[in-house]
């Protein structure tokens, strides 16, 4: 009794989405393969995918095994181990299939593993542990500085691979895990301001209002002098050096930036793979041509596309039925992350999930986003569809860590 109590699922109903998504990405996979024009890297690659999908299965039962108690241990050392392999990269690490040459893998014989897919759940667990022994909300920004290094440290060492869509996805980790904490709202967009002041200052009418209005709400705050300070010279030197960093970037780097916008900017270049997604998204129309069916898939016009710009294949396939489908699939994901931190009696326990839901969230809203065109091309996977033995591995094995959690914690 005590075994099968041990291996139990504690969310079937999250068990079986997980699953039917990643089956359902093997075979967007297979499809991305299936082309007229002779040999690309998609094809064969659904073979990987489903070895890689197999053994993450074989290593569910494993974890299940684990308590609570032990995962909390773990993560620190998960952390630290995160933190070597994001600094070997810079020694040994070579440029993936889905990268462009960004040295952000490490190879080890037939080996491939992305530290910075690592470092998203050892960070999870990190900041789980670390805000899980918070008494009461904090009222400061002081008091966060524990969970802002935790996440700055790989977040900048991401960002030196450079790797801007994985950083982005630390920064989700955090303001979820801070929110699910008790961290006031007020608190977390006075953290994120600079961040806002960055992108706000292209326009200096947008950016000047936005400067006034922050000054009146620190002063309205309950905060020592220092803080209020800090923070509004932190957005006023990123609004000031928006413009000499804009400057400094070379006309294809600036390209990519732009193209979200305008995609003709550069059609040939940085606007060709937005184009191609677009064109293939909008021809799927309502019910879309059918599996293996997409023709601008078959022809090879779509780029990366059994890796990160999958979800154009599944628009052109499925058409906007599947593509609804497929979000409202991610939406339940999310929903039973959010029901198994809420039943979960132990701090930690309960900020695991969150942290999770904050790495997928981001995941979903910026590879959907580059795809359609309202964000920036940053080069992330889509969560169990895209192609990527370990980044499938590694999220199914985060699915089992909250399955384990919702087993033994559940009220």
């Amino acid at each position: 009794m005590r075994r099968y109590r041990a291996l139990r699922l504690g969310d079937p109903l999250l068990f079986a989405l997980v699953v039917g998504m990643a089956i359902f990405g093997i075979a967007m996979v297979f499809s991305a393969g299936v082309v007229d024009v002779g040999y690309t890297r998609a094809q064969g690659a659904w073979r990987n995918q489903i070895i890689w999908f197999s053994l993450s299965l074989l290593l569910i039962p494993l974890i299940l095994r684990v308590p609570v108690g032990w995962l909390e241990w773990a993560a620190q050392p998960a952390y630290a181990l995160s933190i070597v392999l994001l600094l070997l990269v810079f020694a040994i690490g070579s440029g993936g299939e889905t990268t462009g040459g960004i040295k952000s893998w490490i190879v080890i014989g037939p080996l491939r593993l992305q530290p910075a897919e690592l470092a998203k759940l050892a960070t999870a667990m990190m900041l789980a542990r670390v805000l899980g022994e918070w008494r009461e909300p904090p009222r400061t920004l002081w008091a966060l500085w524990k969970p802002i290094v935790i996440v700055i440290v790989p977040t900048l060492l991401v960002l030196a691979q450079p790797d801007l869509g994985s950083a982005l996805v630390f920064g989700s980790i955090l303001i979820w895990c801070l929110f699910w904490a008790g961290t006031p709202l007020i608190t977390i967009f006075f953290l994120v301001s600079p961040v806002l002041s960055l992108f706000i200052s292209i326009n200096p009418v947008v950016w000047g209002v936005y400067i006034v209005v922050l000054l009146v709400l620190l002063l309205y705050r309950d905060a020592f002098l220092a803080e209020k300070a800090s923070i509004w010279l932190a957005n006023a030197l990123a609004g000031g050096v928006a413009l000499p960093m804009w400057n400094t970037l070379k006309p294809y780097q600036k390209n990519r930036l732009l193209v979200f916008l305008d995609p003709m900017i550069d059609a040939r270049g940085a606007g060709y793979n937005l184009i191609q997604s677009r064109v293939a998204i909008g021809s799927g129309g309502l019910w879309g041509k059918g599996f293996l069916g997409g023709s601008q898939k078959r022809l090879a016009f779509l780029p990366e596309q059994h890796t990160d710009f999958i979800f154009a294949v599944v628009g052109e396939e499925t058409g906007f039925i599947g593509v609804l489908a497929v979000l409202a699939g991610f939406g339940l994901i999310f929903w039973r992350l959010i029901h198994v931190a809420e039943r979960s009696r132990d701090p930690f326990a309960s900020l695991v999930p969150i942290g999770l839901l904050g790495s997928w969230f981001a995941h979903v809203l910026v590879n959907v986003g580059m795809t359609v065109g309202i964000m920036p091309i940053t080069g992330i996977p889509l969560p169990f569809i895209s192609y990527g033995g370990s980044f499938l591995l590694l999220n199914i094995v985060a699915m089992a860590v909250v399955q384990r959690i919702a087993a033994e914690t559940a009220r």
